[in-house]
């Protein structure tokens, strides 16, 4: 599948941010039937970076969320910071 229709947007809240400053990860919304090793390929070729680790998360409103971990010397701001969210 196209990496942008399964990756859809970053999540820019509290959590995220803290999640991104102190741990190094990533949170977005997902295509829903996308499983995790379909999003880390997606991820890796959106932002040629390859994540460490993905999670993924059901949320009480039937949406899903994927957070990205990312290796230490690629910092989440920078990523942040090109998307437009920091």
């Amino acid at each position: 599948m196209e990496p942008y229709s399964l990756i859809k947007h970053p999540l820019s809240t509290e959590k995220a941010i803290r999640m991104m400053e102190a741990e190094n990860k990533l949170v977005f919304m997902v295509e829903r039937k996308s499983n995790k090793l379909q999003l880390k390929v997606a991820f890796e070729k959106m932002f040629n970076i390859k994540p460490i680790k993905v999670n993924t998360i059901i949320t009480p409103k039937g949406k899903k969320k994927a957070i990205f971990k990312l290796p230490m010397d690629k910092p989440a701001i920078d990523i942040a910071t090109q998307l437009g969210i920091m």
